[in-house]
């Protein structure tokens, strides 16, 4: 029964029958530096970021449901335990179904590293690295790296802050920043391709250089940029992570090399 459902939701797609779906663009981010929280040699945090591309907003719902249909070994109940927890597309209706819970335009969550990394290479593209991801982070609307400015700070923090009991929005409802990415704060939180490089330490002492940085909420005492809060959030956030492991608030969204043809 289950394979004559998604033969017909496969179908539909094809048609365009979703037709709250939307191409989500790559847009070029360009070559520059900035200082990031994380420093990649003992006290230099000024990091080289090689032209990339990224998509416009975090992958929807109905983006990864034409992903599983296409791909039936990513469905809830088929994707193999050690590469998605218990909770793997819990909030969907079945395993090719989203039903109320969850919007066509809404990010999807409760998707493993793993999943989201097999979805990128679908689309011939890969996950950001976590020094790309904070690149394109740290523009407001107006400037490329906003992060000095304290009401842009606040205006994240005032996400962080809520409690999420409203639920997730739908992407592109607020507006683009000065790279034309939407939803990159204020929507969901997202998966990196390296963040398993955060490793988590109980013990600020053991804190080093780039070959030893261990983070953890309360102990990223080598990290720049303190007041920043919450991009040290996301840091210490994603240092607790395991790939396989899903969340309601955990999403992503794909980039590739500056140059891909399609």
């Amino acid at each position: 029964m289950h394979l004559i459902i998604a033969l017909l939701a496969l179908a539909l797609l094809s048609a365009g029958d979703i037709r709250s779906s939307f191409a989500n663009e790559f847009v070029p981010i360009p070559t520059g530096e900035f200082r990031s929280v994380i420093p990649e040699e003992e006290d230099d945090n000024l990091v080289a970021v090689v032209a990339f591309e990224i998509q416009e907003t975090p992958v929807t719902n109905a983006e990864f449901l034409r992903f599983v249909l296409h791909n039936p070994q990513w469905q809830r109940g088929n994707a193999v335990a050690l590469f998605v927890d218990d909770q793997y597309l819990s909030t969907w209706a079945n395993p090719i179904s989203l039903g109320p819970e969850s919007d066509q335009k809404q990010p999807v969550t409760q998707v493993s590293w793993f999943a989201a990394n097999a979805y990128c290479g679908w689309q011939e593209a890969r996950l950001p690295t976590w020094y790309e991801w904070e690149y394109v982070a740290a523009a407001n609307e107006e400037l490329a790296d906003a992060r000095a400015l304290p009401e842009w700070r606040q205006s994240i923090l005032s996400w962080y802050s809520q409690s999420g009991s409203d639920g997730i929005g739908e992407v592109r409802r607020g507006p683009k920043n000065h790279y034309r990415n939407y939803d990159i704060h204020g929507l969901v939180w997202e998966w990196v391709d390296d963040f398993s490089a955060f490793l988590v330490s109980a013990d600020n002492r053991e804190q080093g250089g780039a070959d030893e940085l261990q983070f953890c909420g309360a102990g990223a005492i080598t990290m720049e940029q303190k007041e920043n809060y919450a991009v040290l959030m996301r840091v210490a956030m994603l240092s607790a992570l395991e790939a396989r492991y899903t969340t309601r608030n955990l999403g992503f969204r794909c980039a590739r090399d500056t140059g891909y043809q399609q």
